[in-house]
């Protein structure tokens, strides 16, 4: 479908998201959040789409966050139930997200690239939780998924003092998974994504899957005796590729995945 504030771009298995207002630095509004809810739900339900990449339109953000101004002027801020930008509450989606962040990702847009599984920065990428400087707080995941990605002292560093962290202080923290030039960033996300699809679509979300839940629960010990629960994780071995992984490696060849 057409949509009016973001770009939706398919390439082989690999879907591209492009948040698309510029003009206030991706800052996201309610008609944008829900025209990514669909994007997203059309992406978690087409089986011929295995990887996502989100970035933002032009060279100065991946997104600033929340479109202040139009919640100033009576722009309202209903969300999705899929969270903001359609995703930071959508727990269910075991297909691997790519964020490629091309400039400043600030509050809600930072909270954006951490609900995504990999983030690929540009050197002229910022990233930071600055809510409490307009009097608001992150809580659109960034207060819980810092923490647990880079350790409670580290995060409440940057959550207390609303600080801008660089693309290289965040590899370095752990949130950030590769630092490139601008201009390589899309190819940089493009070779990850291809990474990815040189695997089985149903081992990829089965892993993904099994992370995640097993970080939930209490133990390890749960953690492993519990992930044959998980979904994806019996969908996987219900899968044609399930047979067809270990059948091209006795015959020495290329795997043909089905993603099904």
């Amino acid at each position: 479908m057409a949509y009016e504030f973001i770009r939706v771009d398919r390439e082989g298995p690999v879907t591209i998201f492009t948040l698309n207002r510029p003009e206030v630095m991706n800052a996201l509004h309610s008609p944008a959040h829900f025209e990514l809810h669909e994007a997203f739900d059309a992406f978690a339900a087409d089986p011929d789409q295995w990887v996502g990449i989100v970035t933002g339109a032009g060279e100065r953000a991946f997104s600033a966050g929340n479109d202040l101004k139009h919640q100033a002027t009576g722009g309202g801020m209903a969300s999705p139930p899929s969270g903001f930008a359609g995703l930071t509450s959508r727990f269910d989606l075991n297909k691997p997200l790519i964020a490629a962040v091309n400039g400043v990702a600030m509050g809600g847009g930072f909270e954006i690239a951490l609900a995504c599984d990999l983030i690929i920065a540009s050197e002229a990428a910022t990233f930071a939780l600055p809510e409490p400087r307009v009097g608001l707080a992150a809580l659109a995941g960034g207060l819980h998924r810092l923490p647990r990605m880079i350790g409670q002292k580290q995060a409440l560093g940057m959550i207390l003092t609303g600080r801008r962290v660089s693309a290289a202080e965040g590899q370095t923290l752990g949130f950030v998974n590769e630092v490139v030039a601008p201009a390589d960033l899309m190819d940089a996300a493009r070779r990850w994504a291809a990474q990815i699809c040189e695997l089985s679509p149903m081992s990829i979300r089965a892993s993904k899957e099994a992370v995640y839940k097993g970080l939930d629960e209490p133990t390890l010990e749960a953690a492993i005796n519990g992930q044959n629960r998980y979904p994806a994780v019996s969908a996987l071995f219900k899968s044609e590729d399930f047979v067809e992984g270990p059948m091209a490696f006795a015959q020495k060849r290329a795997p043909a995945w089905k993603g099904r």
